[in-house]
């Protein structure tokens, strides 16, 4: 999106001057009345870091306007995208990049008291993090927060939105891979969005339980625990901090897929995708012992290698039901195929949402039995 379009919506407008006007106070990212959702941390300089797909700040701002200040920190000559939604609703994807603070301001369409502000992280931990500075505003509403049952998705690229959303950058005209990432349309943002319930995406693209797209590891079970979601960072993830009521798991496409063709690849091996699966689910016991879980196959995967994963999937279910008697009993879903048609074969957001309409009765009825 231009910054004449976004002038033209009086969505955004890309101005130093406006984060500086007299009459907006400034809060630190820390403010009470900023929640954040998701994996984050706040760092040394008392500013936030939005770490996982979808991860947002959410707040509520009095007045036609209110200006954020986010920090890219990305690898060199990488950058990160953000979604903004303004009361209840989506407003675009934008560029965070560079060492500089990228000013933010937001100009409201409709006169109310309070509006609410989300601001997504649309791409994912292997982009480097988004990092909230601080907020401007006339005023910011504090509420106390409300109690919300949660979902973790655990999952791949499809999981968290890689290559759906092609509305300003069609396939194969970016700069980067990410181009087209976008986590606020991803099928698990939209079911919790409609149930109305806090959520987190751990989802890491190419990554699988035992083996990756292309290469043996670090797999998603590897890199997990990590608070930045990667071997490379030292600090281990607080489970306490958001404590999933329940925790879906979609891997397993890129345990199957056959690699780019060049690279030597052995046949998918069932026997260590289960163990290695079931290994997995020891961990999420071992950090959440009280949560639901619930096994997804993927509407990528089609024909024999779907019936292949709906195997291995329902071994597990059996195996871990078993062993764990005392636990809420494994549940599995079925995805029917879904056509990808968005960049590098994944779905757009438009079947995403197809996704998400498959998966939310489910995902409400599950959630009906834990009341």
């Amino acid at each position: 999106m231009s910054l004449k379009q976004i002038t033209y919506f009086s969505l955004l407008i890309l101005s130093v001057s406006a984060c500086t006007a007299p009459r907006l106070t400034q809060s630190m990212a820390t403010n009470n009345a900023i929640t954040y959702h998701g994996r984050t941390v706040m760092n040394a300089q008392n500013e936030v870091d939005l770490i996982s797909s979808a991860a947002y700040a959410e707040l509520q701002f009095g007045g036609e306007m209110c200006a954020i200040s986010l920090i890219n920190h990305a690898p060199p000559t990488d950058y990160n995208y953000v979604a903004i939604e303004l009361d209840n609703k989506y407003m675009g994807r934008f560029k965070v990049s560079g060492t500089s603070p990228t000013p933010l301001s937001i100009k409201a369409e409709k006169k109310a008291d309070w509006h609410q502000l989300r601001i997504y992280k649309a791409t994912e931990s292997q982009n480097g993090v988004v990092t909230v500075q601080n907020i401007r505003a006339l005023r910011l509403k504090t509420e106390p927060v409300l109690s919300q049952k949660r979902i973790e998705f655990i999952g791949n690229s499809i999981t968290c939105g890689m290559g759906n959303d092609v509305e300003d950058i069609p396939c194969g005209n970016g700069s980067k891979w990410y181009d087209q990432h976008n986590a606020y349309w991803s099928y698990a943002a939209q079911v919790a969005r409609v149930l109305n319930v806090d959520f987190t995406l751990s989802a890491i693209s190419g990554a699988g339980i035992y083996r990756n797209w292309n290469s043996d590891e670090p797999t998603v079970p590897q890199q997990y625990q990590r608070t930045y979601l990667k071997l490379d960072s030292v600090q281990q993830w607080d489970f306490s901090r958001n404590t999933p009521d329940i925790v879906t798991i979609a891997l397993g496409t890129n345990d199957l897929s056959m690699g780019d063709g060049k690279k030597t690849r052995l046949p998918f091996d069932s026997t260590v995708y289960i163990t290695t699966y079931i290994d997995f689910i020891k961990t999420i016991y071992n950090n959440y012992p009280n949560a639901q879980i619930v096994l997804l196959n993927s509407p990528m995967v089609t024909g024999n290698r779907n019936e292949l994963l709906m195997s291995c999937l329902q071994s597990i279910q059996a195996k871990v039901n078993e062993e764990f008697p005392d636990k809420k009993q494994v549940k599995v879903f079925a995805f029917q195929a879904v056509s990808a048609t968005g960049c590098s074969g994944h779905p757009n957001k438009e079947e995403h949402s197809l996704m998400a309409k498959q998966l939310l009765p489910y995902m409400q009825e599950v959630l009906n039995e834990l009341k």
